[in-house]
């Protein structure tokens, strides 16, 4: 049976060569993160405490714009799979032209920064790190939407090695650059969070720039009309916005029960805050990459969806999840027994010994993301494959009603009656992330998403 699946269409070898260039993309993206996140340490414990509230709240309001913009993804791949290529540059268009008023409204939080931050209640020099990390990562906000809409044109139609290659430069690019901003490096001024803002603003445009060049040539205008095809199209752009919008609202409500968890742990104390972080950004190791396996099934099953065949769309999507259950073991099984040398990594540069506190707690937290790593895989590919077969209210209406009835109001009823401890909200979490698994995967079994219309026909 293995052998079977490994050569089938839709099998774990389609599934391989689709997914892990997008892996290794993520993986790029996660290394970035992470090693930007081990040089603040090294740098500053306040640093460190900041990095992780102002990225979560700035990717919040990114994210609704990020989740409409990579919904043109699946209309590439429904176009592609209904060998409508000439429909391939109309619909990459129609997501540019979202992306111009999402960025003009990101660069615009530069005003809220310090009110929101202020609500969240961390020390001032925290706060004002914060602050400043917000506005950077912000700016570069709309780069990264116009970046990941052109990714499309390729992630779409299941050319991922190019993804794959530019999202690498920019890691290459970015991890030195990062580490010389920070700590004042050679000619570089020392400029701490500032200059991890920096670096990770060039990384947004450097991607963007490759891929315009690469989308917008002659022979890709010859077969998919992507100069010609610039006006806006109502009737496409209704469509984009009829399915887009729900995977938008349905990314930010979950980011909003992540940042909202973010700024209640924070609450608790110093020593919470920054094992919180650091527990978190390990978890990015198993979680990121995983993304791009979630990208793998919806491209699948949005290919297959565009040719009409939604069994083949429940194989592949399938065949993605028993990879991801595969990845996702290893890794928790990397977290149960390394917790203390993970944790270690994020000391800080001249610590005194208050670190110490960080690592313990840290060791215990890294239990709980080990549990969820489990639940993640059912819940980020069965999503995936929901997503290509254009079912985004249901995973809209679902994440809605998790996140209020698992996270914010069990999290408010907790610190309301002054029970905050550190396992309460990371109980929350994990149920939070069970809930989400066992739902898309019962909706998916039940299939009412095989009948869904994505593109015209």
């Amino acid at each position: 049976m293995l052998r079977t699946r490994w050569n089938a269409p839709g099998g774990y070898k389609e599934a391989l060569n689709i997914g892990l260039p997008l892996v290794v993309s993520m993986l790029s993206s996660t290394v970035m993160t992470f090693t930007d996140r081990i040089f603040l340490g090294n740098y500053s414990i306040e640093a460190l405490g900041a990095s992780l509230p102002a990225s979560i709240a700035a990717f919040l309001f990114l994210s609704f714009f990020f989740g409409v913009t990579e919904y043109i993804g699946v209309f590439v791949s429904q176009y592609t799979g209904a060998a409508q290529h000439e429909r391939v540059g109309t619909a990459l268009w129609q997501g540019l032209w979202f992306c111009v008023p999402s960025g003009l409204f990101l660069a615009l939080l530069w005003f809220i920064a310090e009110p929101l931050f202020t609500l969240g209640g961390h020390p001032q020099a925290v706060r004002e790190l914060e602050i400043v990390y917000f506005r950077i990562l912000t700016i570069g906000g709309g780069v990264q939407l116009v970046s990941v809409c052109l990714s499309c044109f390729y992630s779409g139609r299941g050319m991922t090695k190019p993804v794959m290659l530019v999202n690498g430069a920019a890691a290459i690019l970015n991890i030195p650059l990062d580490y010389c901003l920070i700590n004042g490096i050679g000619p570089f001024p020392e400029l701490g969070i500032v200059g991890a803002g920096i670096a990770t603003l060039i990384g947004f445009t450097v991607p963007a720039v490759c891929f315009a060049i690469m989308v917008f040539s002659a022979e890709n205008e010859r077969l998919f009309k992507v100069r010609s095809s610039y006006a806006l199209d109502v009737q496409l752009f209704r469509r984009f916005m009829k399915f887009g919008l729900p995977g938008g609202v349905q990314f930010f409500i979950d980011m909003f029960a992540i940042s909202f968890f973010v700024f209640m742990v924070g609450r608790i104390g110093p020593v919470e805050l920054a094992a919180s972080n650091i527990a978190m950004s390990i978890d990015t190791l198993a979680f990121l990459p995983m993304i791009g396996m979630h990208v793998a099934a919806s491209i699948m099953a949005g290919q297959a969806m565009g040719s009409g065949d939604p069994d083949q769309a429940s194989y592949a999507t399938k065949s993605v999840l028993h990879i991801a259950l595969v990845y996702m073991t290893c890794m928790a099984t990397i977290f149960i027994l390394f917790p203390g040398p993970l944790v270690e990594l994020f000391r800080t540069r001249g610590d005194t010994g208050d670190f110490a506190e960080v690592v313990a707690l840290g060791t215990v937290l890294l239990r709980y993301v080990a549990a969820f790593t489990f639940v993640d895989a059912l819940d980020i590919i069965y999503m995936g494959g929901l997503k290509g077969a254009g079912d985004t209210g249901f995973i809209m209406r679902t994440m809605c009603l998790s996140s209020i009835c698992c996270m914010v109001v069990p999290v408010l009823v907790l610190n309301y009656f002054g029970m905050m401890g550190i396992h309460g909200p990371w109980i929350c979490l994990l149920i939070y992330a069970s809930v989400l698994g066992v739902a898309f995967m019962h909706r998916f079994r039940k299939g009412p998403w095989r009948s869904i219309q994505v593109i015209e026909r």
